[in-house]
């Protein structure tokens, strides 16, 4: 009868290569779940107290790490509001692709995209609120010019499905756009008069309001021929 062979031995070297690979694993799991509670309580701090109020110092203490921890993941209170901006937005530009998923195309998608965008805004205040920097155009100190247009972009990202169902009824790309730019400026100003409570001085419901606005776009694109 033969012997089975002896257990076949990882060399040295692969062992190490395996030891530091957890260890980064390790390490990076680590330095994922500080940057969350730094985001957190930048969060916090930046609805509680405002963008200009905030320093370093106030979200470090309320992240419990030091000012020094804190610029070893973000150069600046800037940079944090960048990463809590850029993530609002992409679980807004989720948002909207979501609702589309079933749509056929043309004025079903032109809706859906549309209220997907104003539900977002009007279920969540806080990141309305976050948003404000893109739409007054402000421009926070430190933001970069290209973090500024990755920002925008992704904005605009949420926004092209409702152009391009526009276009896709016969409106031509400029009137689109135009189109679009004034259902954009209508949904912020309801979403401004909801939050705020203002809304109800005129006894009226926004989302109604942002309805009864999207079906007369869908009648104007509906009736629009080619210029």
């Amino acid at each position: 009868m033969s012997m089975p062979p002896p257990p076949t031995r990882r060399p040295a070297s692969t062992k190490a290569r395996t030891a530091e690979d957890a260890r980064q694993l390790r390490h990076q799991a680590l330095a994922d779940v500080r940057r969350e509670l730094i985001l957190d309580a930048a969060r916090s701090a930046f609805f509680e107290l405002g963008m200009e109020k905030t320093s370093i110092r106030e979200i470090a203490h309320r992240a419990g790490y030091t000012p020094g921890a804190i610029y070893s993941y973000f150069a600046s209170k800037e940079a944090l509001y960048g990463a809590l901006l850029g993530e609002s937005l992409e679980r807004l530009n989720q948002h909207v692709g979501q609702a589309r998923v079933h749509c056929l195309a043309g004025a079903d998608d032109l809706r859906a995209s549309a209220r997907a965008f104003f539900g977002f805004y009007l279920e969540n205040p806080r990141d309305l609120d976050l948003g404000f920097y893109l739409f007054q155009g402000m421009k926070p100190r430190g933001l970069t010019p290209e973090l500024n247009e990755a920002l925008n972009a992704r904005l605009r990202d949420a926004l092209q499905p409702t152009q391009d169902a526009l276009q896709y009824l016969g409106m031509p790309a400029g009137k689109a756009l135009a189109e679009v730019t004034a259902l954009f400026a209508h949904a912020v100003g309801l979403l401004v008069l909801s939050h705020t409570g203002r809304i109800r001085m005129f006894k009226q419901a926004s989302q109604d309001l942002f309805d009864a606005y999207l079906e007369q776009l869908a009648g104007r694109a509906t009736g629009a021929t080619p210029q």
